[in-house]
């Protein structure tokens, strides 16, 4: 069985970033990137299940520029077998991903999909339901827990009530959440092994996807700040304030 990891180049998840001057977007110049912390996940799992010699490849995708590469060597020093990059300088958003991996499925055929449920960079949540409709299998999000078959994959997900456990039939698409594994530590033997894998780089136009976007963003800014608290007397004065004041009650 083969399973597809889809990851993405974040801004790493330690960096503070900022407004660009014109507020036209998120200043990412001379920032860390890194894996997206879900996606370091998804691929966490899909190696553990390697180990267990339930599956027989691994497969790392990204989407994005260039410099994506370094992403997925970092994928492949994990443990993924070989990457693919779709490399594009158009800006993606979730449905474009979405068409992309959905022909790369069409293309590799792997057994499960997994990805991380979100991104830290847009937070969408979107990207792994929307591949769900298009290749039109079961999906299984929030992943807390992953138990695969030859046939079927049995997910444990967080849900408001508690855990909820589907069983689904491969193929299928998982999203992870970040009770499910703890990645492991990257070592430099491995990030050397990991520059003789194999890496493709493909465009979006050779798969047949078109991935001009349909969002346009207009403004970005900061959020309001913050005022100062203030101390109060007693009870008395504290349902003063709500109540006149802040107008919550």
């Amino acid at each position: 069985m083969k399973i597809l990891v889809a990851v993405k180049r974040v801004v790493d998840y330690n960096v503070k970033v900022r407004v660009k001057s014109d507020q036209s977007g998120v200043d990412i110049a001379n920032l860390k990137m890194s894996m997206n912390p879900f996606d370091e996940i998804a691929l966490e799992e899909a190696v553990r299940l390697k180990e267990k010699g339930l599956v027989t490849e691994v497969v790392a995708v990204s989407c994005g520029v260039t410099q994506c590469q370094e992403t997925l060597r970092t994928a492949m020093a994990i443990g993924a077998d070989r990457a693919i990059l779709v490399e594009t300088s158009t800006e993606l958003e979730p449905l474009g991903v979405a068409k992309i991996l959905k022909a790369l499925v069409d293309k590799e055929q792997p057994g499960l999909i997994i990805l991380g449920k979100q991104a830290i960079d847009d937070d969408c949540n979107q990207t792994g339901q929307m591949l769900a409709a298009l290749v039109g299998c079961g999906q299984a999000t929030f992943a807390s827990k992953v138990e695969l078959t030859a046939e079927r994959v049995s997910v444990t997900r967080e849900v408001d009530g508690g855990l909820e456990t589907l069983s689904l039939k491969l193929p299928a698409v998982i999203t992870t959440d970040l009770r499910l594994n703890e990645p492991r530590f990257v070592t430099l033997p491995n990030i050397m092994k990991a520059k003789k894998k194999q890496l493709d780089t493909i465009t979006p136009e050779s798969l047949g996807v078109d991935v001009t976007p349909r969002i346009k963003m207009l403004k970005v800014c900061d959020p309001a700040t913050r005022g100062a608290g203030v101390k109060v007397a007693d009870v008395t004065a504290l349902m003063d304030k709500l109540k006149n004041e802040a107008k919550v009650i």
